[in-house]
């Protein structure tokens, strides 16, 4: 029984004391099978990074981020100076300023830092949510990435050692502008003018999603004067000597926008006036280049990032219900309670141990997403194909799975769960809310995976791309899903309006989310197996 008991000495110090002290990832069994099974030969090299970099983001990193997160600490814009002269200054707290600073340091992009050791390292970092470094650190890999087989010009390769290598010590940070107001994911429709003066190009015209806007470069696309084709183009936010003097390179910063998720991150709208920029690759590849490599290693990341917050929510979610008691027993005692902690289980082991395979398989691409040749085999024309395919799957599975399960973690908290000041989940679960609108939402990906298939069946058929992406699962299951893709594609497209194409719609949207738990269950297999 229970009397009165006017002290109260209830406390959550018990659960605090475990949550202050838990290392992301030496404490994490189940990540570090994930690296042994899939990093090959890096793996010990893997494991060695990954424990020197969690000691900082699963301490100082993690409390910066939580301080970031504070209404009153939101960047804000300063327009002018005290003598009225336009700076656009954006103003953030002094957190977010030492976290960017020791993350960047850590050299991801540097020659000397291995893709998988990047990408273990990033998987730890992102556990702490947006907290101004996620997005920033995914432009930037998508910059140097496109920026690497286009370094032409001496101001490209300027910019890319900046970004690998750092200047004196400070790295660069990259952002990407397409959005124009008009349409996000319709980037054909941009407006934004390239025009050549004088045998520098210099570009007109507002951009209206920024994302990463304090950045020191930028991806932007815009159209050379006359033509209707896309350029790619590197803008640099400040001129040599211009930083220090708060002169931007001919553009204003108009507005910061209000958003519901990754708050910490200023998205802004811009007007470019003459904002001087370097080529990147031919101009008529400029479309191909940004949406073929930049945008699909920030769609690679944002499954990354969802791993992130599950793993994390997983990990917080089991240890409160393993304290928390109700009604005479831990919360981990009731069959409704352990069949949500095992589905958060579930879902977060199979999105990491998918993300780490479909890293496996880009990283076995020879030359990466640009390196496709005339003369390729067709055996790695389908696999490059696939891998495509599969970037785009896992975007639109993740980043809807990862707000399902952070929503039913916090559930697991009651009415803590809601609380921002009490745990970190909330903050995660407005960023995940975010990151599926990022970089193609839903609709957007799932109809360009359906006319890629389209148009690759007469050399790639949908039942053998069911094959490959499903290789290792039971027959009987890849079977089903043959079936199905075939009865799917007898429907001529996905742009009639009429109620079949709408119900053919509905079945692909269905299809395509459970073939990519598909692949991640195969994925997890392996991970078990190794164990």
């Amino acid at each position: 029984m229970s009397y009165p008991d006017r002290n109260n000495p209830y406390s959550f110090n018990a659960f605090l004391e475990w949550r202050e002290n838990v290392d992301y990832y030496a404490d994490d069994p189940f990540t570090q099978q994930v690296v042994r099974t899939f990093c090959g030969d890096k793996a010990d090299e893997v494991d060695a990074a990954a424990r020197k970099t969690s000691s900082k983001a699963s301490f100082k990193w993690r409390k910066l981020s939580d301080a970031i997160a504070w209404p009153e600490k939101r960047p804000y814009m300063k327009h002018y100076d005290g003598h009225r002269n336009r700076i656009d200054r954006i103003e953030r707290p002094h957190e977010a300023l030492e976290l960017e600073r020791e993350v960047f340091s850590e050299g991801l992009f540097s020659k000397n830092t291995h893709p998988w050791v990047r990408l273990t390292k990033m998987f730890l970092i992102y556990q702490n949510g947006e907290a101004c470094v996620s997005c920033p650190l995914t432009c930037t890999e998508g910059m140097v990435a496109v920026l690497e087989p286009h370094a032409d010009s001496e101001d490209v390769r300027t910019v890319l050692e900046h970004c690998k290598e750092g200047v004196d010590g400070v790295f660069a940070i990259g952002a990407q502008y397409l959005s124009e107001i008009q349409g996000g994911s319709d980037v054909p429709s941009n407006l934004v003018e390239a025009v050549q003066e004088d045998g520098v190009w210099k570009l007109y015209g507002p951009k209206f999603f920024c994302s990463a806007t304090h950045a020191d470069y930028a991806m932007v696309t815009a159209k050379p004067k006359g033509s209707e084709k896309v350029g790619l183009f590197v803008m640099p936010s400040w001129l040599p000597g211009d930083k220090e003097r708060e002169r931007r390179n001919n553009f204003t910063i108009d507005r910061i926008k209000w958003k519901m998720g990754t708050s910490e991150l200023p998205t802004a709208e811009i007007t470019l006036n003459g904002t001087v920029a370097y080529q990147v690759g031919p101009l008529e590849r400029g479309l191909a280049n940004m949406v073929g490599v930049v945008l699909t290693f920030s769609r690679l990341t944002v499954g990354l990032s969802g791993a992130s917050s599950m793993i994390r929510a997983w990990r917080e979610a089991a240890k409160y219900c393993e304290f928390r008691d109700a009604f005479g027993m831990p919360l981990a005692n009731f069959p409704m309670v352990a069949g949500q902690l095992a589905m958060i289980e579930q879902s977060a082991k199979r999105t990491l141990a998918g993300t780490f395979r479909l890293y496996k398989d880009v990283l076995e691409l020879p030359g990466g997403f640009l390196g496709a040749t005339r003369d390729e085999d067709e055996a790695m024309k389908k696999q490059r194909f696939m891998v495509r395919e599969l970037v785009m799957l896992q975007k639109i599975a993740t980043s809807w799975d990862c707000p399902d399960v952070l929503r039913t973690a916090m559930s697991l908290f009651g009415g803590h769960g809601v609380m921002e000041d009490f745990s970190s989940l909330p903050r995660l679960y407005r960023d995940a809310a975010v990151n599926e609108l990022w970089e193609g939402p839903r609709n957007v990906l799932l109809t360009q995976i359906h006319r890629d298939l389209q148009k690759a069946a007469s050399w790639y058929s949908p039942r053998e791309f069911v094959a490959n992406v499903l290789a290792g699962a039971d027959a009987n299951l890849v079977q089903e899903f043959q079936d199905e893709i075939g009865e799917i594609f007898q429907h001529p497209n996905l742009f009639e309006l009429n109620p079949e194409t709408i119900a053919i719609c509905r079945q692909w949207d269905a299809f395509c989310h459970r073939l990519y738990h598909a692949y991640q269950d195969v994925a997890l297999e392996m991970v078990e197996r190794q164990a």
